[in-house]
Formats: structure tokens, C-alpha cells, sequence
């Protein structure tokens, strides 16, 4: 089972650079936005992650930029959840802009996320949120 999901947003004037071009950093920030609101959908809010002591630093990510994006346009930030382990999870990510009826890859990456402690030690992802989360182990 893949668990994926599509978050739309409008690129704001204080995303752009001064080319007028959405500045690199900010497809972090809609990943970010992306691997929330998916963990939120499959039913596990991060913010109750944290609360059971898990967190889910990101310990690489990567993007291609493929289409410029500018200020006002409507993009689409798909996730999708690509590795699922009890010690680390894989966010892939496709960033879409509205051309007319079509979509057009604008950006595409992931990232990687260790499952630690709040004293930062790796630990193992709770059974029942993994399952949660279309693995397969057993609460």
C-alpha cells in the first residue's frame, strides 16, 4: 500500500528572489509542508509523534529543479511515503504547476528521515505507527 498525498499552495511574494523565481530553499518548506500533512492523513499527527517521545529529523534530502516557478502561481507538493523501516522513513516529492488543464513537473525530491529519541539516539518507530503507515509489523 503506498501513502501518498497532494497539498496545494500559491507561491507567495516572499518566496521569490529577486529574479523572480521561487528561492531554492522553499521546496524544502513545501516538502516539509507535504511530509506533515501526510503523516496527518495517514493519522499520525507529528505533533502527537513528539508527544510519545519519536521525532523524524531529516537526514538527507535532494531536489531537481526542473521548471522555474514564480510569484502567484498555484503549485501542487505530491508526497508520497517510498521507504517505510522501523528506523527510517523515505518523503519522494513532485512539485506540479497548472499549465491550462495539464500539470508540469516543476521540482522533484525526497527526503530521509532517521526515528529518534528526544535525547537524539536512534530508536525504533512505534509498531502501531508504522502500521499506520502501511507497514506490516505486528503492535
Amino acid at each position: 500500500m503506498t501513502i501518498a498525498c497532494r497539498t496545494e499552495l500559491r507561491v507567495r511574494y516572499a518566496e521569490v528572489d529577486q529574479m523572480g523565481a521561487v528561492n531554492s530553499a522553499r521546496y524544502f518548506e513545501w516538502f516539509e509542508l507535504g511530509r506533515i500533512e501526510l503523516l496527518r492523513q495517514a493519522g499520525v499527527p507529528y505533533p502527537d509523534l513528539e508527544k510519545r517521545g519519536v521525532m523524524l529529523p531529516v537526514v538527507a534530502a535532494h531536489c531537481d529543479y526542473l521548471v522555474r516557478l514564480g510569484y502567484d502561481e498555484i503549485v501542487s507538493v505530491e508526497t508520497s511515503l517510498a521507504l517505510l523501516s522501523p528506523a527510517r522513513l523515505r518523503f519522494d516529492f513532485r512539485v506540479l504547476r497548472r499549465e491550462g488543464a495539464a500539470q508540469v513537473v516543476a521540482a522533484a525530491g525526497f527526503t530521509e528521515n532517521a526515528v529518534v529519541g528526544p535525547n537524539g539516539k536512534p530508536m525504533r518507530l512505534p509498531a502501531d505507527v508504522e502500521k499506520a503507515l502501511g507497514g506490516s509489523r505486528k503492535t
